[in-house]
């Protein structure tokens, strides 16, 4: 009974659209003239499109750019704010604010800090140290590191939320033993640390792999896929073909695709966490 309204809602707004999503994908879509079946016509468009393949050229460099760079960063600040003193509570709570803040002002926010003159607030931090003046998002080759520096900056502290969680469950006994054996710090990184945030490590790279493949809003408002198309990822480009074109048939197909390619890695992760786990 108490799961019956939040499954009804699962159903509407996300398993039925999903059942939509794939009866579309094999569809011509052609609203007020009726559906034309075409098979798998639509994933053959997506799979000789040469701008698809770009999009997803990018969207691999972006999510593994941004999924380790979001993992280390938010490795540092893990162990730079364990502890129960008040203070990093306060701390804690000040870091984790980009991930409760919506991607769209956190993409607002960047844009302007990215404005490539000479007075844009990037710019004149950089030229307080003679470096630049940068085109950041204009510039197409750095637009895509300038993006995924704004991932990183979202993404790291929600991976610190989590190994924070992992380095809690770690026995402090470990420790102590250590410190009688006269184990620096490195080596206790490496031989207790590690090896206890293995599981915490694992969730973390899962869920931003997941999220580095449906990489959409920052890009969308930080560039819209530009300048020449050279932040283009997979999620914008559906959008561009399913709501700018109309071309709802091969937009569906390249959607199923990115569920499948993400079903397919969430899947590996997993059986690889078990066969260590086993050893």
């Amino acid at each position: 009974m108490f799961l019956a309204v939040p499954l009804l809602f699962a159903a509407m707004f996300k398993f039925i659209p999903m059942l939509e999503g794939i009866r579309m994908s094999l569809y011509k879509v052609q609203p007020f003239l009726g559906d034309e079946w075409v098979g798998l016509a639509n994933y053959s468009t997506v799979l000789s499109d040469q701008r698809f393949l770009d999009a997803l050229g990018h969207t691999v460099v972006l999510g593994v750019g941004q999924t380790v760079g979001a993992l280390v960063v938010g490795f540092g600040l893990a162990l730079l704010l364990e502890g129960q003193a008040r203070s990093l509570w306060v701390l804690r709570t000040a870091v984790f604010l980009p991930v409760v803040t919506a991607i769209a002002v956190i993409g607002e926010v960047w844009r302007l800090l990215y404005f490539p003159t000479d007075t844009g607030f990037a710019n004149e931090i950089l030229g307080a140290v003679g470096l630049g003046p940068f085109g950041f998002l204009s510039d197409p080759d750095s637009a895509l590191t300038s993006v995924m520096a704004v991932g990183i900056w979202t993404g790291a502290p929600y991976d610190m939320v989590i190994i924070l969680a992992g380095l809690a469950g770690i026995d402090r006994t470990l420790y102590e033993a250590a410190a009688m054996d006269g184990v620096n710090r490195g080596q206790r990184l490496r031989h207790i640390v590690l090896p206890g945030l293995r599981p915490a490590l694992t969730v973390v790279l899962t869920l931003a792999a997941i999220r580095g493949l449906r990489t959409f809003t920052e890009v969308y408002v930080l560039t819209g896929g530009g300048p020449a198309g050279s932040t283009e990822v997979w999620m914008t480009r559906v959008y561009s073909l399913g709501f700018e074109r109309n071309d709802l048939g091969v937009a569906s197909a390249a959607s199923m695709l990115l569920l499948f390619v993400t079903v397919i890695l969430t899947v590996a992760v997993r059986l690889i966490t078990r066969s260590r786990e086993a050893r």
